[in-house]
């Protein structure tokens, strides 16, 4: 039981250090384009990373989460937001996976 508290709080200081080292030792501005344009995705990729497993797995039918997303992004790409492209998804896994059994 000791040892659990010990994790914790290590896993407490990575992740506080994660954070607080960045902004200590960037002191200004990043000018460099590379690294800027690198910086400025790298939450998208990550979030895509993260749900693209999840919407090929979470369905009982691959075929189901396939169509989900490609019927999403084409809705993102028609501008519209995060809430409605949810809602258009989770009805097109909907009806998919009734039809497919």
């Amino acid at each position: 039981m000791s040892h659990l508290w010990i994790y914790i709080f290590l896993m407490i200081a990575v992740t506080n250090l994660i954070r607080i080292i960045p902004p200590l030792l960037i002191h200004g501005q990043i000018r460099n384009k590379f690294l800027r344009s690198f910086l400025y995705y790298v939450p998208y990729v990550t979030l895509a990373v993260m749900t693209f497993p999840a919407i090929t797995e979470a369905t009982s039918s691959p075929l189901a989460g396939a169509l989900a997303l490609v019927l999403g992004i084409i809705a993102a790409w028609f501008g519209l937001g995060l809430f409605p492209v949810s809602i258009i998804c989770c009805v097109v896994v909907l009806i998919a996976e009734y039809f497919t059994i």
